[in-house]
């Protein structure tokens, strides 16, 4: 459920019709089944490492132990960021879902003191309690959010079914399916490129199942009646099995639930209200003046409502457009205290193992101070540090507001969709971890079970129980989920720019990306390390190496 809360998140209701108006009903469809399908083909892999080691910052430690341990620490530092600017950016949308109520711009006394200040108060409360009681929490919030999107699905079809204006809407829309918004792109191909790194952006939070997978699993250092497991017990005991199934139940059907949700979502909004109605949410720094369907004198506002309420306001009914901004933002509300969660999750895997003994740099005893937890578990620290970094953010509305053409709201627009590309970033360097450590284990495979190392019988087909989860169609998979990551950071991204140099894609899209190479650079020239991936030649080193990653996940359970 904590995956839930943070993968169906408010892109589900502000994307599908965004990239409508973008390229047409055919794209809102297309563009979230591909990238679904790009989101199953990273999971795969990192679920089948995390079977076996579900550890704390395990997205960082992958990479630093198979692939580079500067690029390591730098996949957790931009993992990181991605949540906690993302805790900001759902703050400073919740404001824009509230003035559906109060009117463009707002009421600045209730979006400083309420929206600003007492939500994330009571975000990081929450997030402070015990790890049973959170879990609580994230189960009836992802219960509640499965149901709103039940419940708008049914609504969406009834008012296409009890309205024939719908249902000609959904035959006129779909009788030319590659239309596309003249405004921002040439080609229908070229705005299809812009759909699928908008879509892209909904599914940030499919891989937050590695953040909370050791937390909310059973202790595999406990034996059956709560006894201390010995080594035999742990691998392959019955808890690790219940670890391993948990973690594969979520990467399974999590990734299958977000993707039907989707590119349903996007379906019955193609049915309900015409690809360039006046409302629809658009790229907001094309320039524009009027409409084509509109009144010539209607100017089109930079921000725009979502699909969902703009359906709800045109089928006439009483009060159900305020029934559907309500669900908007209980859904803006749990996925930002889902976001605070995994970030200071995140950061407290990059501190936990940190040495903050005296005889360390001050800079090291302060990040090895944020790497503790409370009485009950918590990592306190981490997650207040993770909620103040970005929290900020949102008050720069009260001032400048959210025009992209002016610097304030620029900056923000920009942290919030950099988010999405360090989230793909981090996909990128899993899967090319997962090949390294495929390659790894294929290589020295005869030395590994020679030397009875456990869990790591993959090619084994005699003893299958050894191995908790054989991805599927490996290594090619993982090649091609890399290529699609790479695709989505350097073609789809840049797509926003072939008609046009605008500052906001730019920065968006390429800012976070030169800034992560930089900061590997950085670490590189700071640690005089060696410009070269690690080294999983030595079949000695290679098996000193996995078993220490056993070691971690038994210390940290």
């Amino acid at each position: 459920m904590i995956t839930v809360n943070g993968t169906l998140g408010i892109g589900l209701y502000w994307r599908g019709g965004q990239i409508l108006e973008l390229a047409g009903p055919l794209a809102a469809v297309l563009a979230f089944s591909l990238v679904g399908l790009l989101c199953w083909a990273v999971m795969q892999c990192i679920t089948e490492m995390l079977c076996i080691w579900p550890i704390p910052g395990a997205m960082s430690v992958f990479v630093s132990e198979f692939v580079d341990a500067e690029l390591g620490i730098a996949v957790g530092i931009a993992y990181w960021f991605s949540y906690a600017v993302a805790f900001g950016a759902l703050i400073a949308t919740l404001a824009a879902e509230f003035d559906f109520w109060t009117g463009t711009g707002g009421n600045k006394v209730l979006d400083g003191s309420v929206i600003y200040l007492a939500i994330p108060l009571l975000l990081v409360a929450t997030n402070a309690l015990g790890v049973k009681a959170y879990g609580w929490i994230e189960v009836v919030a992802g219960t509640i959010k499965i149901m709103f999107l039940v419940a708008i699905a049914g609504i969406l079809i009834a008012i296409n079914v009890g309205a024939g204006r719908q249902g000609y809407i959904g035959a006129k829309n779909w009788s030319s399916a590659k239309v596309f918004d003249s405004d921002a792109a040439d080609k229908w191909c070229i705005a299809f490129l812009m759909c699928l790194s908008l879509a892209t952006f909904a599914y940030i939070g499919i891989e937050i199942v590695a953040a909370s997978a050791l937390e909310s699993a059973p202790d595999p250092k406990q034996g059956a009646g709560g006894t201390q497991a010995t080594e035999s017990q742990v691998s392959p005991g019955p808890n690790v099995w219940l670890v391993a199934n948990t973690i594969m139940f979520s990467t399974k059907y999590i990734c299958v639930l977000a993707t039907v949700a989707y590119s349903l979502s996007g379906l019955l909004v193609s049915f309900d209200i015409p690809w360039n109605h006046c409302h629809l949410p658009r790229l907001s720094w094309i320039n524009r003046t009027t409409h084509p369907d509109c009144d010539a004198s209607t100017v089109i506002p930079a921000n725009t409502t979502s699909a969902i309420v703009a359906i709800a306001v045109d089928s006439g009914l009483p009060h159900l457009a305020d029934i559907t901004n309500v669900f908007l933002v209980f859904t803006c509300i749990s996925c930002a205290g889902t976001m605070l969660y995994v970030a200071s999750r995140v950061l407290f895997g990059l501190t936990s193992r940190l040495d903050g003994g005296a005889s360390q740099p001050w800079h090291l005893r302060l990040l090895a101070w944020l790497g503790r937890t409370s009485r009950h578990g918590v990592p306190v620290r981490a997650m207040i540090f993770s909620a103040v970094a970005f929290i900020w953010v949102p008050f720069l509305q009260l001032r400048g507001g959210t025009d992209t053409t002016r610097p304030t709201g620029l900056f923000i627009e920009t942290m919030a969709q950099m988010s999405s590309v360090a989230v793909v970033i981090v996909w990128a360097s899993q899967v090319l971890a997962f090949i390294r450590y495929y390659r790894c284990i294929k290589r020295h495979k005869e030395v590994l079970q020679k030397q009875e190392t456990p869990r790591l019988s993959r090619f084994n087909r005699e003893d299958p129980t050894d191995y908790p989860y054989r991805s599927h169609a490996q290594p090619v998979l993982a090649y091609m989920a890399l290529v699609g990551c790479l695709f989505i950071l350097l073609v789809a991204n840049g797509a926003f720019l072939w008609k046009g140099f605008h500052k906001f894609p730019f920065l968006s899209g390429y800012l976070f990306l030169i800034a992560f190479v930089v900061l590997w650079i950085f670490l590189k020239v700071v640690r005089g390390a060696k410009w070269r991936f690690v080294d999983l030649s030595n079949p000695t080193k290679v098996v000193r190496k996995l078993r220490k990653l056993h070691d971690i996940r038994l210390a940290a359970a």
